[in-house]
């Protein structure tokens, strides 16, 4: 059984002249995993996924999983007709060692709460694995409110919520009733999230430093809750940075000034501003001053 917890992930998808750089995301991968994170998430809003073919986003999953070895990884899946959602569920899974599926609620319709249960119970009755919510409502227009979350969370094979609320209520009314995993998912809120009791994190900014975010995780995990907040503000800089602009663009500048990947997004997504990367570099090197690597 999948444990939803721990630094998950949600990688950026490397790009070279406008094509995949499959070798690159591959070597991501294996960097991340030497240095201990849980999991990961293939295709989410961090890897461009809409800016993806169909062909593109199953070679990006395909290189994940066999570059992850025994790492679960999440497939993002998100589209407005819960049909076309539930089928593709289906024919990953028969064709990718996957697993589960972050799913998000349809964009741009902004459906009535019972519409959205209907289209997650759609989706979970069709997959054969679990299911994490995405509450994402900058992205999709729409919040899947926390008594949908409780409604949902009687489906056996919804396990888990990716928590980009801002909403205390909704991670406080999750955690009190226990069935369903809670995935800090605002990485400007990684510290609150798990100090109410979150199981880990969907966390962009592990990219760097992941050895770090891994340590915040086993210091909760150990109740050094004081360690925990000294590294808590030492991280902050760097996470304020790179979200000071448009996500993935300042964490692709960063990698790319890393050797890992190229500078590179698909349009309309456009690269991050020289002052922006210059502060994400500048709080970068006072993180490795502080904690050498």
């Amino acid at each position: 059984m999948i444990q939803f917890s721990g630094v998950w992930v949600p990688l950026v998808t490397p790009l070279r002249h406008g094509a995949l750089d499959l070798p690159a995301l591959s070597g991501l991968v294996e960097h991340l995993s030497a240095h201990g994170v849980h999991g990961f998430v293939a295709c989410g809003s961090t890897g461009e996924a809409a800016l993806l073919d169909d062909d593109e986003q199953q070679a990006v999953l395909r290189t994940i999983v066999e570059a992850a070895g025994d790492r679960p990884v999440l497939m993002g899946l998100s589209g407005p007709r819960p049909a076309q959602v539930a089928e593709r569920a289906k024919r990953l899974a028969e064709h990718h060692r996957i697993a589960g599926y972050l799913v998000t609620a349809p964009a741009y319709l902004k459906p009535a709460q019972a519409g959205i249960l209907d289209f997650f119970t759609a989706v979970a009755d069709a997959s054969p694995l679990p299911i994490v919510a995405y509450d994402i409502p900058a992205r999709t227009g729409v919040r899947i409110e926390p008594s949908t979350l409780l409604a949902l969370a009687a489906h056996p094979r919804i396990r888990a919520v990716k928590d980009c609320s801002a909403d205390v209520g909704a991670a406080t009314a999750l955690l009190d009733d226990g069935r369903l995993a809670l995935l800090a998912g605002n990485d400007d809120e990684l510290f609150a999230q798990l100090a109410l009791g979150a199981s880990g994190s969907i966390t962009a900014s592990a990219h760097l430093r992941p050895d770090l975010f891994v340590r915040l995780h086993r210091l909760f995990a150990e109740q050094r809750l004081a360690e925990a907040r000294t590294l808590w503000y030492r991280l902050r800089p760097l996470i304020t940075a790179l979200f000071a602009e448009p996500n993935p663009a300042p964490l692709k500048a960063m990698l790319a000034s890393e050797g890992r990947l190229a500078d590179e997004l698909r349009a309309p997504m456009t690269a991050a501003s020289a002052g922006c990367v210059e502060r994400a570099r500048q709080a970068l090197a006072a993180l490795d001053a502080q904690f050498p690597r």
